[in-house]
């Protein structure tokens, strides 16, 4: 994983200082399907300020993952910005909000923060389109190709009491 040395830095309180850092992302598993990024080294901008003691770590990046649509496992893609804050004092308490859990040992954990902050982001279905109609429950057939209904579908015995109050309704 990407990371970058804050030691360098040399900061001042008000200065601040703009980096960008190429990053190569893991691929991401979602619903037992793999999505990966396009491409695999992504490139992040990184924004550093110094604040009394404290250092702000601003990050955007533009992620794009490519994989299989998760209702007709398709080709589908997922485009959208990143962006994230994150907050460090060297002197507060380990469990504290101010003590981010990105910088060890001085250094910035740039790629491990990245890959965070894309899953946050992530759609909660990646689909090839938004009206996707998926795969048939019947027969497991491409139903944005080939849409259809089976007239010999036979419902389960257990539903029989709902559909008696359907007709009554």
């Amino acid at each position: 994983m990407t990371s970058f040395d804050l030691r360098r830095l040399r900061l001042r309180p008000g200065e601040v200082r703009q980096e960008r850092v190429d990053v190569e992302l893991e691929p991401f598993v979602l619903g037992g399907q793999r999505y990966e990024p396009s491409p695999a080294t992504t490139p992040v901008e990184l924004r550093i300020s110094q604040a009394s003691g404290a250092a702000v770590f601003d990050v955007r990046l533009h992620a794009h993952l490519v994989g299989p649509c998760m209702r007709c496992l398709g080709y589908a893609e997922a485009e959208f910005d990143v962006s994230a804050r994150e907050f460090y004092d060297p002197d507060a308490p380990p469990a504290d909000a101010l003590r981010s859990d990105y910088v060890v040992d001085n250094r910035l954990e740039v790629g491990v923060w990245t890959r965070d902050a894309i899953a946050l982001e992530l759609p909660e279905q990646i689909l090839c389109r938004p009206e996707c109609a998926g795969l048939c429950p019947g027969c497991g057939k491409d139903l944005n190709a080939e849409p259809h209904e089976h007239a010999d579908f036979e419902a389960d015995p257990r539903w029989s009491a709902l559909e008696e109050l359907r007709d009554r309704l």
